[in-house]
């Protein structure tokens, strides 16, 4: 028997269930992966895998708002951080990840606790009572994605998502491509030599640049007109705005000397650790829809990549999400049927750290409910709360698009002030919100 229903082992559905069950309350995770059904971009049954990148991106949280985000999860006892933290790899100032242990660790962790039943089972109906959190991810099961158009009454809004070339490092030619952080800057359990750069001169990146253009694509059918993320856009989309786009974007050079010629590089590729033992690296930025021969071919063209072996290549889905600010209260509840709550991408937050976020104050909120208390929203000042804010009701409704937790969600800071002293002002205000809000109840605290 358990108290309640969590649909989806993703980072969402993993929180959640681990805060829940470290309240007491009896967790039955659902999965349908393992039990015959796979999605269109996962590729094993670990609990929490990584699709994309392995990166959580900035630990910083003096200067960073989702540095600060993984901040307040720590100290609620957050397992999709503190896993992070365990299996943490050399990223320059982010916090990234070995993605198979991290998954494991995940796993394991669930697996063990007495209050958690993970069931492999695929759900394709939205439960008419007892109290669930619905937590699939932006590939939901169509089955299940149609019984929650008919639940909420609107149509869904969906968005592209395009997953980056992994490579083994090995297959790297060291004698061309060199060991530097952007500036040399040192990050969590990082040298200053975090990331692998493969320069190119402006002749072979205009080359580069045309034969990306150039390259053949995956084709659209069904996805048309459906918009793109602008924080996962796939490479050759970014190269389509304009011929100098990606040297201002995931391919600049600043910052980084080249070791043989002592200045920067026309334009770089950088490849960041994507295991603990550091034998795969993957492409930074480079997220694309080129077919995968046509990967192989242009990604061998760029210095010290010449024999390149992928470990995975590219690849593009389909996303969906919902229209979070008209159909949830402020504690996640489907307005039409409030014993469901959403958590995680499909709510519209983007991001694995913020889906985790998301994950984590659903749970809390489905625990004060059972403990027959009030659990109040983290105030806009936090990061959780502004991230919760901006689903639950500040964004604008009709234009809802997916969203990282970024400053701009924040309570603006009164005043004129320099903006290296303004994000110092935005963490300090956080912090003091916090411990308000954590004196508030039991519940908001980190303890079992």
């Amino acid at each position: 028997m358990h108290d309640i229903h969590i649909i989806g082992g993703g980072l969402a559905g993993s929180e959640a269930a681990w805060q829940l069950a470290s309240k007491g309350f009896k967790v039955r995770l659902s999965e349908m992966r393992g039990s015959g059904s796979m999605t269109p971009a996962h590729q094993g049954e670990g609990l929490a895998e990584l699709v994309c990148s392995n990166s959580f991106r900035s630990d910083d949280a003096q200067n960073n708002a989702v540095g600060l985000l993984h901040q307040e999860m720590r100290d609620l006892g957050s397992l999709i951080i503190g896993q992070g933290d365990i299996h943490k790899v050399p990223a320059g100032s982010a916090l990234a990840v070995d993605r198979d242990g991290f998954s494991d660790g995940v796993t394991a962790a669930l697996s063990a606790h007495p209050n958690i039943e993970i069931v492999r089972e695929r759900v394709d109906q939205l439960p008419e009572s007892g109290l669930t959190i619905v937590a699939t991810g932006p590939l939901t099961a169509p089955s299940l994605a149609e019984s929650i158009g008919t639940a909420t009454g609107k149509d869904q809004l969906a968005f592209f998502d395009a997953i980056a070339p992994i490579v083994h490092r090995d297959s790297i030619d060291m004698e061309v491509a060199w060991f530097q952080s952007r500036w040399n800057k040192v990050g969590p359990g990082g040298t200053g030599k975090d990331y692998i750069n493969c320069p190119m001169t402006k002749e072979q990146y205009y080359a580069f640049h045309a034969a990306l253009l150039a390259g053949e694509k995956t084709e659209f059918r069904e996805w048309e007109n459906v918009p793109y993320f602008e924080g996962c856009m796939p490479i050759e989309v970014m190269a389509e705005r304009g011929v100098e786009t990606l040297r201002f974007g995931p391919m600049k050079g600043v910052g980084l000397d080249d070791p043989k010629t002592g200045r920067w590089p026309y334009a770089v590729v950088q490849l960041r650790q994507d295991n603990a033992s550091a034998t795969l690296w993957n492409m930074v930025g480079f997220q694309t829809k080129l077919k995968y021969a046509e990967q192989v071919t242009l990604f061998r063209t760029i210095p010290g990549l010449e024999n390149a072996e992928f470990a995975r290549l590219g690849g593009l889905h389909r996303n969906t999400f919902i229209k979070s600010p008209e159909l949830l209260d402020a504690q996640l509840r489907l307005k039409n049927a409030p014993h469901i709550r959403f958590a995680g991408q499909i709510t519209g937050c983007e991001g694995y750290v913020e889906s985790a976020a998301i994950g984590l104050l659903a749970g809390r909120f489905a625990a004060a409910e059972l403990a027959g208390e009030t659990l109040t929203s983290p105030p806009r000042e936090m990061a959780l709360g502004a991230l919760l804010s901006h689903i639950t009701g500040e964004a604008e409704a009709e234009t809802y698009q997916p969203m990282n937790v970024n400053f701009g969600l924040f309570p603006p800071i009164p005043g004129k002030t320099k903006k290296a002293d303004r994000k110092l002002m935005y963490t300090d205000r956080a912090r003091e919100a916090m411990q308000g809000w954590m004196a508030q109840s039991s519940l908001s605290s980190a303890e079992s």
